[in-house]
């Protein structure tokens, strides 16, 4: 297998990005703007989230709760993170019924799964956050077209499932390199992808680049995916001692992504957990988790009542820390899902619509 180097341009891109929010469509306005060393750093007080938070999406309800927030940092003017939580369940739109309800409604069973997105782009002009946009935009197009593998896995289906949690990554790094070649300033864009899928009481997480998933149980804080970085790299071969890794110049040195430069083979990381009632999941790009160890995380979490508080909070920590990069952030507590029979309990017109056991099931080439 080849190795591909990809140095994380977001440290010394020239992006600029006045929006607000994100949308997953196509419509990015890509500009440049001055020298990256010249960025001023933000002046904003860490504590005032209506400031300091760009983004924010919630879920919660049924049988899980969860909430992400992405922040720019006080060093970058645009973010090239993307989150994405969604709840996932069987729907169906009624054309015509005899019952008193209207047409074109559709009914909405229970709840049945969760996905959670963590995605961390990097290159010029733009393309870093184009990469990111592009891989969730992605991925949910094609889980709304193969839901039926999502919402149900079975011992005798698991290793199928996991080839189809293979492909959606395959199918991303093919999108994104396709783009890439049709336009120069996109040339060699790239984004990390942690994705977390939640069949209670099983997880699968799926993963590529150095964002992280972490499964905290019991006051301990257990890191479910490997960095795909050249320090990590040197410290399993014995190049580089484990207390340099963090401080190492090849911590932002990637050689696993999404996109990139399309040299070498793509490798799909996918680990399989069984969740118990009290866990949380927490997704995080590297913008969060080099300013917070595992035991922070953890305490952090035991002193907070919600997964909205334990965001804040791990933002807050990162800003204070130096917030140098973009910072996002993903904390879930999942729940029990409903009894598969349980009755439908949403009708909306499509008119209004505008850790004791875990293990990698398997790390090969896609």
């Amino acid at each position: 297998m080849s190795t591909r180097l990809i140095p994380k341009g977001r440290f010394n891109s020239n992006n600029s990005d006045s929006r607000s929010g994100r949308k997953l469509d196509d419509g990015i306005d890509f500009s440049t703007n001055d020298d990256p060393r010249q960025d001023d750093t933000r002046d904003d007080d860490i504590n005032d989230q209506d400031s300091a938070t760009l983004k924010r999406n919630s879920v919660s309800g049924g049988n899980a709760t969860a909430f992400g927030i992405t922040d720019v940092g006080l060093r970058r003017k645009s973010n090239q993170d993307q989150f994405l939580i969604a709840q996932l369940n069987k729907s169906m739109l009624v054309s015509s019924t005899s019952l008193p309800m209207d047409t074109q409604s559709r009914l909405f069973g229970e709840v049945q799964g969760q996905l959670m997105l963590v995605a961390d782009g990097m290159g010029g002009h733009a393309a870093g956050e184009r990469a990111s946009s592009l891989a969730v935009d992605h991925l949910v197009g094609r889980l709304l077209n193969s839901m039926h593998w999502f919402l149900q896995v079975d011992h005798d289906s698991e290793q199928a499932f996991v080839e189809a949690l293979k492909e959606l990554l395959q199918d991303a790094h093919a999108r994104i390199l396709r783009e890439s070649s049709e336009n120069l300033e996109q040339r060699g864009m790239g984004t990390t992808l942690t994705m977390a899928h939640v069949v209670w009481p099983r997880l699968y997480v799926v993963h590529v680049g150095d964002s992280r998933c972490y499964l905290v149980r019991d006051g301990i804080a257990e890191q479910l995916t490997t960095d795909h970085t050249l320090a990590r790299r040197l410290v399993e071969t014995g190049g580089l001692r484990p207390e340099e890794e963090a401080t190492s110049r090849w911590s932002h040195v990637l050689w696993n992504v999404l996109g990139g430069r399309g040299e070498g083979e793509l490798i799909a990381e996918v680990r399989r957990a069984e969740l118990q009632a009290g866990d949380y999941l927490v997704l995080c790009s590297d913008g969060l988790h080099r300013y917070i160890e595992p035991p922070m995380l953890a305490e952090i979490i035991a002193q907070r009542d919600s997964p909205e508080s334990v965001c804040t909070e791990l933002v807050r920590v990162a800003i204070k820390g130096g917030g140098e990069d973009n910072i996002t952030v993903i904390v879930a507590k999942p729940q029990p899902t409903s009894p598969a029979e349980a009755p439908l309990k949403k009708v909306k017109k499509q008119s209004d619509s505008s850790l004791e056991d875990t293990h990698p099931l398997d790390e090969a080439s896609i």
